[in-house]
């Protein structure tokens, strides 16, 4: 790992009120982004709504991934799906909270230790301890 701090750039050019969003980063993919549905988009592309809540589930899963390979945890499948919650507090537009739902699938023998590494990859998650908004973990382990 690099030292810190990390530094990160996204950009993109919009050709006028009418232009596509496409946001580019060095060596990624673009990305097209438009409103969602309920600002009046189509709702038929990723929109900054969709990546921030998209942004909590992929780090929620990579910290699972880094922290049970530490923890030298076997498993065989990880579900997770993460729903936020925007809404209006004192005429601001604001995440309040997110639930992050997660179904291990471990073998037998490590479902004890199972659910404390789940706990501290939401602990970890460097998205949701960036932002205000509540976080809660909801996780079920299961032998398979």
């Amino acid at each position: 790992m690099q030292d810190f701090p990390h530094h990160y750039r996204v950009g993109t050019h919009v050709a006028g009120s009418e232009g596509e969003v496409t946001l580019s980063a060095e060596g990624l993919p673009d990305l097209s982004t438009a409103p969602p549905s309920e600002f009046g988009g189509k709702g038929d592309r990723w929109s900054p709504e969709t990546l921030l809540v998209g942004a909590v589930c992929d780090c929620f899963v990579l910290g699972f991934k880094a922290i049970a390979a530490a923890s030298r945890l076997t498993w065989t499948a990880l579900d997770v799906q993460v729903a936020g919650t925007l809404d209006r507090i004192d005429r601001r537009m604001l995440f309040t909270h997110f639930v992050v739902t997660a179904r291990l699938t471990v073998p037998e023998g490590q479902q004890a230790r199972a659910p404390r590494i789940l706990e501290k990859a939401e602990e970890a998650c460097l998205i949701t301890n960036s932002l205000s908004a509540e976080v809660r973990l909801e996780s079920e382990v299961v032998v398979g």
